[in-house]
């Protein structure tokens, strides 16, 4: 069984957020970075059933500069066998098509039976990659994995529904899967899995950015300010002037 897990590297939840001096997207100098929270659930899933399966492989893929090894080496540590490194300049990409066409071409040869990913990120929370890259590879795919089951070349996975409900389905392999945070309990690295991870593989891969037409131009902090208006006179006045401001100012109607 050779799994495929995609990480990826985001702002830690206590980090400021400080933009860069032409304000095209953040000063990556001032931010501490961690893995994504679904990630952690998604490479304990592949580990889990690598051991149940008593061989395998598991391989964990990450896209962006050169400090998203971090994250890729605190994967290796807890226990992937090596990892593939899509490294781009910076991680301003923030169209999930491109994103997952970038990592479909570089895993297009590895022929993976399972790609797991994190439901969706912390910083942009598309929650799409991982299933376009399945659609991309002409893979299986489902999204809100809350469980899984391997039998027979297949996968059941358990999803989760809206209202507490949730539903089972059996795909055939190979399949593309996110993963929801809760499904099992992420294992922390051991000392000497920090220390085997220094010898473990990194493939470093430089894509063809040619025809990457998206990206940021200028981002910015909202900037909020409250004001009190008192309107005045007759019903219909009040009502007129309401309309007026919801239609023109507020621009909801």
């Amino acid at each position: 069984m050779k799994i495929a897990v995609l990480v990826k590297q985001v702002p830690g939840s206590e980090s400021p957020l400080p933009l860069n001096s032409d304000q095209s997207w953040l000063d990556g100098n001032g931010i501490s970075y961690v893995m994504n929270e679904c990630d952690n659930y998604a490479i304990e899933e592949a580990l889990q059933i690598k051991e149940r399966n008593g061989d395998g492989e598991v391989v964990v893929i990450s896209l962006g500069p050169e400090r998203v090894q971090k994250v890729i080496r605190e994967g290796l540590a807890k226990g992937a066998d090596r990892a593939i490194h899509v490294q781009i300049d910076s991680d301003a990409l923030a169209d999930p098509l491109i994103i997952a066409s970038l990592l479909t071409e570089a895993i297009r040869g590895e022929n993976f039976d399972l790609i797991f990913s994190g439901l969706q990120s912390d910083d942009l929370g598309m929650g799409q990659t991982g299933i376009i890259v399945g659609e991309l590879l002409g893979m299986s795919t489902a999204s809100l994995g809350m469980a899984t089951e391997l039998s027979d070349g297949k996968i059941k996975v358990k999803r989760e529904l809206e209202a507490g409900f949730f539903q089972w389905v059996s795909m055939s392999l190979p399949a593309s899967i996110t993963i929801q945070s809760g499904l099992n309990t992420p294992r922390y690295p051991s000392l000497k899995g920090i220390m085997g991870a220094k010898k473990k593989e990194i493939n470093v891969l430089t894509p063809n950015l040619e025809n990457v037409k998206q990206s940021a131009k200028k981002v910015y902090v909202p900037q909020s300010d409250k004001q009190t208006v008192m309107i005045e006179g007759s019903v219909d006045q009040v009502v007129d002037k309401l309309v007026e401001t919801f239609r023109n100012e507020i621009k909801v109607v």
